[in-house]
């Protein structure tokens, strides 16, 4: 018997998801707002964030990889998961960058303090979308420790993702496969 969610409930449930990581940045930045914390604590208030995505996207992940072994769920699927997942995991980042940007104007460089926060959003969406893609032109560089953390933490949930769980998804598929005895 099959343990698939149905398609509706995935599109509500990562729905859902993208929801909480926009509240969840825009509460980081009414946090910022308050004038409550210094810039220092604000940026490891926002790492520390950072890394709890980290955590949570690894883990949805590797369910993902071990519900689509276990229900020989179609590879089509396990890459429209995957897909939704990866535009989820750079969504978050951006949101992550946006809000260093916020509190430290010089945590990266490229980034023109005189843009809107519009086009500073575009600018750390697409600076995410290439972090994952592990194609990064060296355009715009983190400068500031917390920057340089959450980078990593993008980058190395990237490898996790396109190249552990993409790359060789059949051979791992068929390792992970229960074997069911001859004759049965």
């Amino acid at each position: 018997m099959s343990k698939q969610p149905g398609i509706a409930a995935q599109i509500i449930r990562q729905g859902g998801e993208v929801v909480v990581i926009a509240l969840m940045a825009f509460g980081l930045q009414s946090l910022w707002k308050t004038h409550w914390l210094d810039a220092r604590a604000f940026c490891l208030v926002v790492v520390a964030a950072a890394l709890a995505k980290t955590v949570f996207f690894f883990v949805e992940n590797l369910q993902h990889i071990l519900m689509a072994t276990q229900d020989d769920m179609p590879y089509h699927r396990v890459l429209g998961l995957m897909g939704v997942n990866m535009a989820q995991i750079t969504l978050a980042f951006a949101l992550d960058f946006w809000c260093l940007e916020l509190a430290e104007p010089a945590s990266f460089s490229e980034i023109d303090a005189a843009w809107s926060q519009g086009e500073q959003l575009f600018e750390f969406f697409f600076y995410s979308v290439l972090n994952f893609s592990f194609f990064g032109f060296g355009d715009v560089t983190p400068r500031t420790i917390p920057a340089k953390l959450i980078t990593m933490m993008e980058v190395l949930l990237a490898f996790f993702t396109v190249i552990f769980l993409l790359s060789d998804f059949v051979s791992l598929k068929d390792s992970l496969r229960v074997r069911k005895p001859e004759g049965k």
